[in-house]
This record gives structure tokens, sequence and C-alpha cells, in this order.
């Protein structure tokens, strides 16, 4: 029988560049907390390799399901996953053991000639597959007088700022957590305010799954918990789960610590879901006391997203999906 205080912790992680170094990561912190050796589990998922654009498939769960099949079958021990790619529906098999202290949530622009969303000219082409951040950029470009065209990409971090100096594309919105995460923060020409364009749930943050019948397991990998970061991804989940829509949906959602000094003393929650065109937006925001347990965090997200459907965002969503 193998020895399960010695071998080799196996953490299963998608083969892209991004989530080779997220995972190695984690896998340095849970090396450091446990004293046991963590291999790298490269798996294929379907996202990974259908070409076609994320609304197209679904978006839902295609980069996670592998991976969580392989937890399931004892391929792996656990699971690196980007936070914003699972289904807000957790299987009662598995545990979201971890959220560590999330990275910074914003979008950022990577423009030609260092031109900020401001200074981009008339026409300009701006890349991204995410209906979300389309919706956002058509209404703040109008706002602005602005005329822009959004074209829908697929790619890495690599093949996507390509496009730019390339020259097929004026500009691409990225992740700022990503670029951090692969040392590429130099390429980025503006940070995009919340206040501009407001991140998908869980954005920046990553989530340790592992089987809940692995007890031991789950109770070292808490240990790298962050509270604040797991009620705020709570509370953004929840909206999302309550609009019954997926991670591809034109949805928006941002929760965040209100500190008065150093003192943490409420949390404000805002969301957005809009018209792709950008013609349409409802977004609203609320703010409560930090809440204290996960229930209390998917309280404030169900408000907020009744709120929101009250002023009409079930018809801006197009397919809704669990």
């Amino acid at each position: 029988m193998t020895d399960t205080s010695t071998r080799p912790l196996r953490l299963g992680t998608r083969r892209s560049k991004l989530a080779m170094a997220q995972s190695g990561q984690v896998a340095e912190t849970v090396r450091q907390l446990t004293g046991r050796p963590v291999e790298l589990v490269e798996i294929t998922t379907y996202g990974d390799v259908s070409r076609e654009s994320l609304a197209q498939i679904g978006g839902t769960g295609v980069f996670v399901s592998a991976l969580r099949d392989a937890l399931l079958a004892d391929e792996i021990d656990l699971a690196v996953h980007s936070l914003k790619d699972l289904p807000t529906a957790q299987p009662d098999d598995l545990v979201l053991a971890a959220i560590p202290v999330r990275e910074d949530p914003r979008d950022v622009l990577i423009a030609r000639d260092g031109l900020t969303f401001e200074q981009l000219p008339k026409g300009a082409r701006i890349g991204t597959g995410s209906p979300r951040r389309t919706a956002q950029l058509n209404a703040w470009a109008r706002s602005l007088g602005l005329e822009i065209e959004t074209v829908p990409i697929r790619g890495n971090i690599d093949t996507r700022i390509g496009f730019v100096t390339g020259g097929e594309l004026d500009a691409v919105v990225l992740a700022a957590a990503g670029l951090a995460r692969i040392g590429r923060t130099e390429d980025v020409t503006q940070f995009l305010e919340p206040d501009a364009v407001l991140p998908a749930p869980g954005q920046g943050a990553l989530a340790v799954e592992c089987a809940a019948t692995n007890a031991q397991l789950v109770a070292r990998l808490a240990e790298l918990d962050d509270p604040y970061t797991r009620v705020a991804v709570t509370a953004e989940r929840s909206l999302l789960a309550a609009l019954e829509a997926g991670c591809s949906a034109p949805v928006g959602a941002l929760a965040d610590l209100l500190v008065d000094g150093q003192v943490v003393t409420e949390m404000r929650l805002r969301g957005v879901v809009g018209s792709t065109d950008g013609k349409t937006l409802v977004q609203l925001s609320t703010t409560g006391p930090v809440p204290s347990s996960s229930e209390e965090a998917v309280a404030l997200g169900r408000e907020l997203a009744a709120a929101m459907l009250d002023k009409g965002a079930a018809g801006l969503m197009g397919e809704r999906a669990l």
C-alpha cells in the first residue's frame, strides 16, 4: 500500500503557460505546508482543444470538467483552477479546500503604441473573447463618443498579445492577474478600473479543489485559504448563480472590502449585465457589513441579483444557463 505521508501529492493542472505558472506557485506553497513533494499532472480540457468561441461551447465548466474527473478517479490529489472558470454549482463529492489571497481582479488594455482606451483611434479593433468585456467596452466607448470594433479572439496570453504586436488588432483586453502570474505586466498600457469595466465573478482568484473523502488533505489545504477572498468571491458567484448565468454570459461582478484606516468596515458588491452592443446596461451595487460566513455572502449576492432582475437583467443575457 502506498505510504500517503511521503508519496508526492499529484496536482492536476491545465497545460497552458498561465495554468502551469499558477499551479506551480500553489505547488510550492503546498510543499512548504505539508513537507511533501508535489508533482504537476498536466491534463487537457475540452476548452483547451476546442477552437470555437466560449459562447458557442457554453463556457461553463469547459476548462474544469477533465480536472474534476481526474480527482474523482483518484488520478490526482488536488487541482488548481482559475476560479472564474468554475461552474457556480459545487459537486457534493468535491471540496473547494482553499481560495488563496486574490491577485488584482481588474482587466487591462494592451494597445499598440502605448495607447490608453480613450486615445484609441476611430474604428479601433479590440480583441476579446468575452461577451462581458464586449458589452462594457462598447458601453464605455459610447459614453466617450468613441467608435470601436470588438473582435472575437481565442488563444493563450502570448497569442492574444501577438495580435497587437503583429498589427492585426489595435488592442486586446486581458486579466491583470494572468499577466502578473507569468511576468508580463510590462505589456500593459492601461489598467481598466472597475467603474468602467467590472471583472468576471471570481476573476483574479484561484481555487484549490480536492475530493471530499480526503479529509486530511482538505484540512491541510484549508490553511491556504484567505477568508476575505472567500467571502468576496462567494458573493460574486452567488450573484452569477442567482442570475442563472454561465461564466460566458455578459455578467460582471466585484466585491470590494471597504477600509477605514487599517480596519475593514464594509463590503461593497457591484454587478453589471449588458447587451453586447453596449446600448443597455443594468449596473447596481449594494454595501453592507462584511459577511462572517459563506451563507451571508450568498445572501448578499442573491439580494443584488434580485434587484438587477427587477431592472431587466434577464433580458440582456441571451440564453440563461446554470
